[in-house]
Formats: C-alpha cells, sequence, structure tokens
C-alpha cells in the first residue's frame, strides 16, 4: 500500500450509532442515503484533487531531467504487464464487479497510524527535502530523492484509479504496490549511497548545514527501513494472500452461480417438455 490512497479511503467499520435501515422510515432512509452519497463525493473529489497534484508532481519530476530513463519507463512497464495480467492470467469476476466494496485489507486503528507516518516519511518528507534541495542549491539532495518521488507518485496515482474500476481483479490492484514497492527500494539504496558516501560536508560547516547534511541521510535510512517492512512484513505475507484468497473464493461464488443457473435452466426446459405431450393429447 502507498499510503496516501489508504490515508484518503473512507471508513468501512459500521457506525453503532446510527439507526439500522430496516428500523428506519422512508424519509429517514431518503436522508441516509442523500448523507452518504455527499460522503461519497466529498472523498472522491478529493481523489481527484490527489489525482491532479500527483499528475502535477510526474510532469515536473520528468521535465526536470533528473528522474533516470529506467524509472521513466518502469511505470509505462508495470502497468502494461498489469492489463495483461488483469486480461489473461486474473480477470475480474462477476462477483468482484458487483460488490460494492474494492477494499481488500481493512486495517485497525494501529495499522491506519502505521500508513500516516508511512505517508510522512515516503511523501512528505522527501518532497520537503527536494524543494528545500532547490532552494539551497543542493544538487545531491534534488538528484538523490526525486526518483523515488517520482516512481511513489505514479504508484499512487495507479492505486487510486485502479481501485475504482471493476476491470482489475484483487490480485492485480495487490500487485500494484508490490512491483513499485521493490523498485523503489533498489532506488532508496541508491540514494543513501549517493548521500553517504558521495556527499561531504565541509570542515566549517554551519549548524544549519549539518543539521540539513544529516537530515537528509537519516530520511533515507527511514525510507529504506519502512518500506523494507512494508514489503516484507505486510505486502507479501499478509496483503497479497488476501488478495488472492478474495481472488479465487469470488472465482468458485461465481462457477457456483454459473452452476446453479445452468441446472435451473435444464429443469425448466425438462418441465416445459413434460408439459407439452399433456397438452398435445388432450388437444386429440
Amino acid at each position: 500500500m502507498s499510503g496516501v490512497s489508504l490515508a484518503v479511503a473512507p471508513r468501512t467499520e459500521p457506525d453503532k450509532t446510527t439507526t439500522s435501515a430496516a428500523e428506519m422510515n422512508p424519509q429517514q432512509r431518503r436522508h441516509h442515503q442523500q448523507q452518504q452519497q455527499s460522503m461519497v463525493g466529498g472523498v472522491m473529489g478529493s481523489l481527484r484533487v490527489i489525482e491532479l497534484q500527483l499528475v502535477a508532481f510526474i510532469m515536473v519530476f520528468s521535465a526536470s531531467g533528473l528522474v533516470p530513463l529506467l524509472d521513466l519507463i518502469f511505470p509505462a512497464f508495470a502497468s502494461a504487464y498489469l492489463l495483461l495480467l488483469s486480461r489473461l492470467a486474473f480477470p475480474a469476476h462477476g462477483a468482484a464487479a458487483s460488490n460494492g466494496s474494492q477494499e481488500i485489507f481493512h486495517g485497525s486503528r494501529l495499522f491506519r497510524l502505521y500508513v500516516i507516518v508511512g505517508t510522512a516519511v515516503g511523501l512528505f518528507l522527501p518532497l520537503a527535502y527536494v524543494l528545500g534541495g532547490f532552494a539551497r542549491g543542493d544538487e545531491h539532495a534534488v538528484r538523490s530523492a526525486t526518483p523515488h518521488l517520482f516512481l511513489l507518485s505514479f504508484q499512487i496515482l495507479t492505486e487510486n484509479i485502479i481501485s475504482g474500476l471493476s476491470l482489475f481483479s484483487p490480485p492485480v490492484r495487490a500487485l500494484v504496490p508490490l512491483l513499485y514497492t521493490v523498485r523503489r527500494i533498489f532506488v532508496i539504496i541508491d540514494w543513501i549511497a549517493d548521500v553517504w558516501l558521495n556527499k561531504k560536508l565541509p570542515a566549517n560547516a554551519a549548524f544549519k548545514d549539518v543539521a540539513w547534511f544529516w537530515f537528509g541521510k537519516t530520511l533515507g535510512v527511514a525510507n529504506l527501513v519502512y518500506f523494507s517492512i512494508n514489503l516484507f512484513v505486510f505486502l507479501i505475507p499478509r496483503f497479497l494472500p488476501r488478495a488472492f484468497e478474495r481472488y479465487f473464493r469470488e472465482r468458485d461464488e461465481s462457477r457456483a452461480k454459473m452452476e446453479e443457473d445452468k441446472r435451473s435452466a435444464a429443469a425448466a426446459a425438462a418441465a416445459a417438455n413434460k408439459s407439452q405431450p399433456a397438452a398435445d393429447k388432450k388437444s386429440d
């Protein structure tokens, strides 16, 4: 999970203080539906704003010339690969398309706090680091953190787009953060090597320069630790198996429904064939 897409997602926990739909009169039910529609509309409007901001970030990073060619073409490769998987390997079933909830993992409050920390460490602080590097004329800071921000922006944009489309099955949606996180870990390793090995601090540096120097080093290590934990502790052992479990359950339900429909159609045809000779005898 990228973090931002989870942080802005609507909460799925039921509200125990509200009256159930069965206990509402028609006027209360209509008012409740209007409140839900306005809440969903506000969330979707927030997602649209975030997507526009991410597109702006991507365009700026691409035009800056600071993103390597491999990282520039990686989103195109990942998108094409995900489309192929959604058509050939893991197509969405009818049960998934008709299901209103596209959320795979329902996290607790502690997990949401973990996501918010990741959003700050992975997105907001690196963005501040790059902007500060521009202001200070620090080419190492800008060059080191820009590829990570470029890939993370593309990841969040891709997650937000496919999360609202029933075309993509749970395994395909789960592979988005997995593919991008694996690639970004290598990018973050390059970031750490750049700020720890190639960047030197003058002997008579001021305190603010020393603080900025160690801020960049600490931020790179913090990103490597967080996204390594995210990959090896959450995405691979928990998130990906749950996505496949949901996918195969929906596939089995879809096949069972198709078999039931076939049996019902066959029984109806047999009943019609039995009634036809009786009708012919009566007419004779």
